[in-house]
C-alpha cells in the first residue's frame, strides 16, 4: 500500500487506526536502540532509519542507505531489516536469535512479516537495530556493491 506522507508523524496518520499502536510501539524500540549518526524520514515512501545524504552521497540510486524501515501492507505490517539481508554474518545471528525465542519468523530477503507487536522478539529487533554502526553499514555497502569509489 502507498501512504502519501512527507514525515513519519503524517504516515502513521494515514494507516489504519487499529495498527497506529503497534506502529509507534515500534517506531520508539528503534529509535531507542538506533545507534547516533543514523536518521528517521520518509525513505521509499514508507518511514526509514538511514545515513543521510549529506554524511554519505555516493549511493548507486542516490537514496540514502537505510538500516531499517516500517511500513503497513495491505494485510500485515513489514519491518525491512536491510542491515540483517546486507551482512550474513547478521542474517545468520538474526535468524538463530529469532528462533530461539520460540516466535515464528516470517521473513523475506530484509522484510519481516508481522500483524501485531507480540509476534516479534522485542529484544532480538533492539539487537538488530544497534548491532549495525553508520561507519558499519557503510562498510558492508562497500563491499556488496563492489564500491569503486
Amino acid at each position: 500500500m502507498r501512504y502519501e506522507a512527507t514525515t513519519v508523524e503524517e504516515y502513521i496518520a494515514q494507516i489504519p487506526a487499529d495498527r497506529q499502536e503497534t506502529f509507534r510501539k515500534l517506531r520508539e524500540l528503534i529509535l531507542a536502540n538506533l545507534p547516533a549518526g543514523y536518521e528517521e524520514g520518509i525513505l521509499y515512501g514508507m518511514p526509514g532509519y538511514y545515513i543521510p545524504l549529506s554524511r554519505y552521497p555516493n549511493t548507486y540510486n542516490g537514496q540514502p542507505i537505510g538500516i531499517a524501515a516500517l511500513a503497513s501492507q495491505k494485510n500485515y505490517l513489514s519491518l525491512y531489516l536491510t542491515g540483517v539481508y546486507d551482512d550474513t554474518n547478521t542474517e545468520s545471528w538474526f535468524k538463530k536469535s529469532y528462533e530461539a525465542t520460540g516466535k515464528k519468523l516470517n521473513m523475506g530477503k530484509s522484510c519481516v512479516r508481522f500483524k501485531k507487536l507480540d509476534d516479534l522478539p522485542l529484544d532480538v529487533i533492539a539487537q538488530a537495530v544497534a548491532r549495525i554502526t553508520p561507519a558499519e553499514l557503510i562498510a558492508i555497502y562497500e563491499k556488496t556493491r563492489h564500491f569503486k569509489g
